[in-house]
C-alpha cells in the first residue's frame, strides 16, 4: 500500500492549488482516502477524507467552503481543490489511507501514510 502527494507548491492568498494522491498496491475504492496538514510547531490536522464509495465527505472547519475532496476510481487518485488559500493553510499535507470517513467524525484510524507535498501561501 502506497500513497503518493503531489501537487503542492507557491501561491500567493486568495489563489488555489489542486493536490492528487496516487494510490498504488490497491485499488483507492477499497480505502477511504484522508488529507492531513502539519504546519511547523503544530500537530498534524484531518482535514478532508472521502468515503471508499465516493459518496460519504468530512471537511474540518478550516476547510469548509474552500476545499473539494473527490475520487477518480479508475485512477487510482484522489483530489483536493483547494481555493482561497490563506497563510494559516500553510503546512505540509499528506494523504493517507483509513478504512473509515465519517461526515462527522472525519477519518478513523490511518492504515498508511504518504510523504507530504509543501504548500506554501504568501501573503
Amino acid at each position: 500500500v502506497q500513497l503518493q502527494a503531489s501537487g503542492g507548491g507557491l501561491v500567493q492568498a486568495g489563489g488555489s492549488l489542486r493536490l492528487s494522491c496516487a494510490a498504488t498496491g490497491f485499488t483507492s475504492d477499497y480505502y477511504a482516502i484522508a488529507w492531513f496538514r502539519q504546519a511547523p510547531g503544530q500537530e498534524r490536522e484531518g482535514i478532508s477524507c472521502i468515503s471508499s464509495s465516493g459518496d460519504m465527505s468530512y471537511y474540518a472547519d478550516s476547510a469548509k467552503g474552500r476545499f473539494t475532496i473527490a475520487r477518480d476510481t479508475a485512477k487510482n487518485m484522489v483530489f483536493l481543490q483547494m481555493n482561497d488559500l490563506k497563510p494559516d493553510d500553510t503546512a505540509v499535507y499528506y494523504c493517507a489511507a483509513t478504512f473509515r470517513c465519517t461526515e462527522v467524525a472525519g477519518p478513523g484510524p490511518i492504515s498508511s501514510w504518504g510523504q507530504g507535498t509543501q504548500v506554501t501561501v504568501s501573503s
